[in-house]
């Protein structure tokens, strides 16, 4: 039987003591560093990676980021060593559920043709979050997130006092560290009709927010593949993000030269770029017919999993021909040899 492993966080790898081994009746050849032992630890994400026929995880850009010391978690040796054999394959979303023409939750539906119904979204996701005397024509960038740094919110913090003295109103939705829940908390109060924040999960919020929302905000330090972003082009809701995995393999940079593009990021892991680029945002909106032609772009590319799928079965087949002798990749699990990974 041929197996593929699909790898969608690096560093979620799960660790556990050795004598986890005959506890699932496993083998004590396998604490090795060349194959399961990682730190003085069993690691089963190291595991799959050494075993399996192909890797996969989800996004191109991802999948060259994990092989990199920054990225890889201790495991981009291993990474390399088999890198004839990982491939990046972007995830798809649902339109069926994440979707301005059909979604339940928001007040008005709208299309790329008929941009009407986005303004009374626009309405309804302020009042939802209880800001009452803001001037609607003030651009909203909305975040749903966890709250935590790997979400680049250490980089809002750095920001937030600064950008909430801008033309604009922040609208968030999520929950994680306390730090940067109480942060929001703080700021909503210090500046009640200009940032709003709701700690908890809450669906129906979600989908407000990407319907009511001008420019979504996704600043993460690394971000596998990211989908709400992908959610945000289909709702004209134009995402500002970092340059990095998925976040740079479905976003770009918006020209308004050429009327190319489709949001806008920055690259370098710091608040003075995010300001900048959520500068540049601000100044694009003001050009509200340039404007709609960027949300447009956004709207009409397609991330459905209709391409991604045909992907997959690609890699599928070329780990079945692996297994009935019709493949041979050079580095095929059964017969590496890995060098010891550097810590």
């Amino acid at each position: 039987m041929a197996t593929v492993f699909t790898i969608h966080n690096m560093g979620y790898q799960g660790l556990f003591p050795p004598d986890t081994l005959p506890l699932l009746t496993l083998p004590w050849d396998l604490f090795t560093i060349s194959r399961m032992e990682f730190f003085g630890n069993v690691d089963f994400l190291k595991g799959a990676l050494v075993f399996s026929d192909f890797i996969t995880t989800v996004s191109k850009k991802y999948s060259q980021e994990i092989q990199t010391t920054e990225f890889g978690f201790g495991l981009e040796g291993v990474l390399r060593t088999r890198s004839s054999t990982v491939t990046g394959i972007l995830n798809g979303v649902d339109y069926d559920e994440w979707s301005p023409e059909s979604d339940k939750f928001i007040v008005a539906r709208y299309s790329p043709q008929d941009l009407s119904g986005k303004i009374k979204c626009k309405q309804d996701l302020i009042a939802a979050f209880g800001i009452t005397k803001a001037d609607p024509r003030l651009p909203v960038i909305g975040i749903v997130s966890r709250f935590a740094a790997q979400k680049g919110f250490d980089l809002i913090a750095q920001i937030m006092e600064r950008l909430a003295r801008e033309e604009m109103i922040i609208v968030a939705l999520g929950n994680g560290d306390k730090t940067y829940e109480d942060l929001f908390l703080r700021l909503a109060k210090q500046f009640p009709q200009k940032i709003a924040v709701k700690v908890a999960y809450d669906n129906e919020i979600a989908h407000k927010i990407e319907g009511g929302s001008d420019m979504f905000l996704m600043p993460s330090k690394y971000e596998p593949c990211g989908l709400n972003q992908i959610y945000s082009l289909r709702y004209g809701t134009v995402p500002v993000v970092r340059a990095t995995g998925g976040l740079d393999d479905t976003i770009d940079h918006w020209d308004p030269r050429t009327g190319k593009g489709t949001g806008f990021k920055f690259t370098d892991y710091n608040g003075e770029a995010l300001l900048l680029t959520i500068k540049e945002a601000l100044r694009a909106f003001r050009d509200q017919i340039s404007w709609q032609q960027l949300m447009r772009n956004g709207m009409n590319k397609d991330f459905s999993w209709g391409a991604s799928a045909k992907e997959y079965i690609r890699v599928y087949e070329r780990a079945r021909g692996l297994r009935s002798g019709n493949a041979t990749p050079s580095n095929r699990p059964e017969a590496i040899d890995l060098e010891p990974i550097s810590r």
